[in-house]
């Protein structure tokens, strides 16, 4: 009998054969470990890895937007230049890759949407160690999980104590 899992939790990566595969970050820098793994599962599938990052959006002033909440152009820069080190990485292990930045306050929502508009198989997320659900739902290091839940897609979070 196999044993009993999540309704969240990702298939044995060995059975996947992805041919597309979303790197996705929320805006944290992409643990090597991720990208090793995005890596491994997209030559299983012989495909590409599409790298994804979020620059924060701090939310709005009175229900509009706001330019002070905006993401500053250091903020671009340093998402441009976590997701061009996770591209080069993943090229130099022989994988095609391709990447880019967006912007929104609802990274789930985001990272979300992108794995459909490019027809991702998988997700793969960089993550702190799982919190209590509850204290979790207010901690932004804890996006990787609620894009696990709400996917509908296989979700591989990659933590460093794993």
């Amino acid at each position: 009998m196999a044993p009993l899992r999540s309704s969240t939790d990702p298939p044995d990566p060995a059975t996947v054969q992805p041919d597309r595969v979303l790197l996705a970050s929320e805006g944290r820098e992409i643990p090597q470990r991720a990208v090793e793994f995005a890596a491994g599962l997209a030559r299983q599938g012989g495909g590409v890895v599409h790298v994804f990052s979020i620059a924060r959006v701090w939310g709005t002033s009175l229900g509009l937007p706001n330019p002070g909440l905006l993401p500053s152009k250091r903020d671009w820069e340093v998402q441009r230049d976590l997701v061009a080190a996770a591209v080069k990485a993943l090229k130099r292990q022989g994988v095609k890759a391709e990447g880019h930045v967006l912007a929104t306050r609802k990274a789930t929502k985001r990272i979300v949407s992108e794995a459909e508009r490019l027809g991702c198989a998988v997700i793969v997320m960089g993550a702190d160690p799982p919190r209590n659900r509850f204290v979790g739902d207010f901690m932004w290091s804890q996006e990787p999980y609620r894009v696990r839940r709400r996917a509908g897609r296989p979700v591989y979070i990659v933590t460093e104590d794993a």
